[in-house]
């Protein structure tokens, strides 16, 4: 094989080493991620049902302050009725009476449901924050844990990226930057072998005059299809 390739294929064997362990610190890095998460969107849901029940608390109050306005009222007509000497001005007052009354009755009912509300929404809040606090401690515990992962697994980057370094300085810095372009674009794979005419990059096959020249092994060719970098390893004879 052309020895400008076999460091390539040397540099990309490294790259792919790399690659699994960044991939494997991702993978730490995710899950964690996806707990911290959750924990958001429970903190989130805590303060909208706090945000809810400090509202209904509100509104609750307000419609209380409007129910002993009106059975103030109530009681005032109540008390005008001993004054009145007609019946028109009787029946009007009856009618101003039994309309608070009403009106103080529909403001009743609707405390009492919003009471059932944030009786509900306050256990709720109870449930999520209790859930919450468990929540938080096992993060807590994963946390130190993916970091104690993630840096061991990037001692052993370190030492994989130095070799990467040195690898990659014996190679001249055009090939280099096409190298790196076609790994960038082409998953990873910048250079591959070929197996009875077929590049394994994207399984197509070469034209017949490049594969018998590729054969030679003096010359560096891409593929026609894909671009990657070819190479071509015989076949190990099997034994008898």
């Amino acid at each position: 094989m052309n020895e400008l390739l076999t460091q390539l294929v040397s540099l990309q064997a490294l790259d792919l080493e790399i690659d699994q362990i960044d991939n494997a610190i991702k993978s730490e890095q995710s899950g964690l991620d996806e707990r911290m998460s959750a924990l958001a969107k429970r903190e989130a849901l805590i303060n909208e049902l706090q945000e809810k029940v400090t509202s209904q608390q509100q509104e609750s109050r307000n419609l209380e302050a409007e129910m002993a306005d009106k059975m103030d009222h109530v009681r005032e007509r109540q008390s005008k009725m001993m004054q009145v000497q007609t019946g028109r001005e009787q029946t009007a007052l009856l009618k101003e009476i039994e309309d608070a009354k009403k009106s103080a009755k529909e403001n009743e009912e609707k405390i009492m449901a919003i009471m059932e509300s944030i009786e509900k929404q306050t256990a709720q809040m109870e449930e999520e924050k209790n859930l919450l606090k468990g929540e938080k401690k096992l993060v807590t515990e994963e946390t130190n844990k993916v970091r104690a992962n993630i840096e061991a697994i990037n001692k052993g980057k370190k030492k994989k990226d130095n070799k990467r370094n040195d690898q990659a300085g014996k190679i001249k810095k055009s090939l280099l930057r096409k190298y790196d372009t076609l790994r960038q674009h082409r998953k990873g794979l910048a250079v591959v072998n070929v197996v009875d005419g077929v590049c394994q990059g994207c399984f197509m096959s070469l034209p017949p005059q490049r594969y018998n020249m590729l054969l030679k092994g003096d010359q560096i060719f891409d593929c026609p299809t894909c671009q990657r970098l070819n190479y071509y390893v015989p076949p190990v004879p099997e034994e008898n």
